[in-house]
């Protein structure tokens, strides 16, 4: 149990205690003036039927944020899940991309390969044909 829950629940306790103790006084009836009019009631309930009010209102309240913050966790569980997919999404598309420009790379560096290769022969051929009819 959380430390804020048992203080809560303490209080409550003590609350509940201090009327039963007390129950006498909480029923005696007093002149109470609502605004416009005086009404007799027994204050200590009235008071007591109050702090259930607010009790109930609190209660209600923490059903509500828990209720939307669930919700909004679902939400962002969805949204993080659509945006894994189109992260897998665009990875697939980059390494397709990648694999498209290194297999162009490599044509290239084996036209160039070739290209030298042809060069050097050339120039072999020259150098050969030069070296013959010089001796």
């Amino acid at each position: 149990m959380y430390l804020r829950t048992l203080l809560i629940m303490l209080v409550l306790g003590a609350l509940i205690l201090f009327a039963a103790i007390n129950w006498t006084a909480f029923v005696s009836p007093f002149k109470l003036s609502v605004v416009f009019t005086t009404v007799e009631a027994p204050l200590g309930l009235v008071l007591l039927g109050i702090a259930g009010l607010l009790t109930l209102l609190f209660l209600i309240y923490i059903v509500f944020l828990q209720s939307s913050s669930l919700l909004e966790s679902r939400r962002q569980a969805r949204e993080l899940q659509k945006v894994a997919l189109q992260n897998e999404n665009a990875q697939a598309a980059l390494m397709a991309k990648l694999e498209e420009l290194e297999r162009g790379l490599r044509s290239t560096m084996e036209q160039s390969v070739n290209s030298l290769a042809a060069y050097m022969g050339e120039i072999d051929d020259k150098l050969e044909k030069a070296a013959g009819g010089s001796s």
